[in-house]
């Protein structure tokens, strides 16, 4: 994926672009004809068979891209029918009606049919209020008739910032946006609700992109992959890092060896499992490129600890959530620590606890799902008027640590406000253990020597790389052996 396509831009950005164009001497016109042509152009690619398409416009700039495109398909030989919520607003608007010579008739009166192929121009992803109650009800219409819907930048109801829907929301089967994506159109359920998303070049400069895109990209190689210095064949083990990896008692052992496993396909030069003396035979049993190490109590890890070549740790899965959990995070408050599952529940009477003892130069990777999130940031997973990328930065930025909000959407956060929102994972990745296989990647790249947030990115893309490859009847075990860092 090119730089170019790991840009995202937030909607009210658009409008900044937008009047930087005008000023640049791309009139808004312009650019509301290669928007509306664009999505012509997308719509006869897509149904060249399509018995007539019925376009639906707002009463802003998305219903004047709406109006282009009526024009654009009737000059094409196309069977059209337009209805329009509300006469234009804006005067570009208006221009594209009148230019478009078509008579709208009112919204109200379409009755969708099967053979429709409809096209959504009635709000784009700058939508601030929740959609009328009559425009819900054809979205339901739509819907329940079965026809095909083109959204013309975003569907109608989606926020371009969040992904929610403000009520209701047409569901699309590709949506053409412009410029570059939107983060509402990578989080859920934004994201299911915009089908195939087609981004359209309607010639605004790269440099008026660059300079307008923020901190939240899309997860791709650009963002982290000049950190990921790959391994020199003459390079002695030790510089590719020592990974240790906590394990539960002698009946939970098994989401630390894939823990450990997924470290060495990441590319840690050693890994060992640091486990409770009752659980080392069990572990004996199953080891071969892994070493073993035992820890009972905070003396017997300190002692482990004065190896100072061991540098990066995985604390978490199957540990066992209470005091020990704390008790081992803290003593690690010095090294580089991916701190997942019972160990991050282990906090929720005081998580403050943690994340000063991990101030200063950020070392700290949390890999909270929604549940476990919630448990050591609730004010933020309670505060619905933040968007999940708001929600992952806010918590990265308190605990000064990456966060890596687990979910089909999954969002990376930095605590100097850098995001990511991951795009690769299929939906088959949400198998039993495929977490403990994340943060295993994640303890790798730390171990490499990779920062905290770059390592999160990389990880989560990784991991979503070889669930890809590894295909529908994954498991974690199968998982590992398609890691390819």
């Amino acid at each position: 994926m090119s730089n170019h396509h790991s840009m995202l831009i937030e909607p009210q950005a658009v409008s900044a672009v937008d009047a930087d164009c005008i000023a640049s001497g791309i009139t808004g016109y312009a650019l509301m004809a290669r928007a509306g042509r664009a999505a012509s152009a997308a719509a006869l690619r897509r149904y060249p068979g399509a018995r007539r398409f019925v376009l639906l416009c707002g009463p802003g700039n998305n219903g004047g891209d709406g109006y282009v495109a009526a024009a654009a398909l009737a000059e094409a030989g196309a069977e059209i029918a337009v209805f329009a919520l509300a006469p234009p607003t804006t005067d570009d608007a208006r221009r594209a009606r009148a230019d478009a010579c078509c008579a709208p008739q009112p919204l109200a009166e379409y009755q969708p049919a099967p053979d429709d192929v409809v096209i959504d121009a009635l709000f784009g992803a700058g939508l601030s209020r929740d959609l009328s109650i009559d425009v819900m009800t054809l979205a339901a219409k739509v819907k329940a008739a079965g026809a095909p819907v083109i959204a013309v930048d975003m569907p109608s109801g989606v926020c371009g910032h969040s992904g929610r829907m403000r009520g209701g929301a047409f569901e699309a089967d590709v949506t053409v946006t412009f410029v570059a994506a939107k983060p509402g159109q990578l989080l859920m359920p934004g994201r299911a609700l915009c089908g195939e998303i087609e981004i359209a070049d309607i010639g605004v400069p790269r440099r008026l992109l660059d300079k307008h895109a923020g901190p939240v990209r899309i997860n791709a190689p650009d963002l982290w992959c000049d950190r990921l210095a790959n391994k020199s064949a003459a390079g002695h083990k030790y510089s590719h890092g020592s990974l240790a990896v906590f394990s539960g008692g002698a009946m939970q052992t098994g989401a630390a060896r894939l823990a450990a496993a997924s470290g060495l396909r990441g590319g840690a030069g050693l890994v060992t499992i640091i486990t409770p003396e009752d659980a080392a035979p069990v572990h004996a049993a199953h080891l071969t490129a892994i070493m073993l190490k035992t820890a009972d109590s905070l003396a017997e890890l300190e002692t482990i600890l004065d190896d100072a070549r061991l540098n990066a740790f995985v604390l978490g899965p199957a540990f066992g959530v209470g005091e020990k959990a704390r008790e081992f995070a803290l003593a690690l408050k010095d090294r580089r620590l991916v701190l997942d599952a019972d160990a991050i529940t282990s906090f929720r009477d005081d998580p403050d606890r943690l994340f000063k003892a991990f101030a200063g130069e950020p070392r700290l990777i949390l890999t909270p799902h929604d549940g476990e999130f919630a448990r050591i940031f609730p004010d933020l997973a309670a505060d619905d008027t933040l968007s999940k990328v708001d929600r992952a930065l806010a918590a990265a930025a308190r605990a000064n640590a990456a966060v890596i909000l687990k979910g089909a959407d999954t969002v990376i956060a930095a605590p100097d406000g850098r995001a990511a929102i991951n795009a690769n994972a299929p939906p088959w990745l949400a198998t039993a253990g495929s977490g403990d296989v994340l943060a295993g990647l994640c303890g790798a790249l730390l171990a490499r020597g990779v920062p905290v947030y770059e390592a999160a990115c990389g990880a989560v893309w990784h991991h979503g790389e070889a669930g890809q490859r590894a295909g529908r009847g994954l498991t974690a075990e199968t998982l590992i052996n398609f890691i390819d860092v």
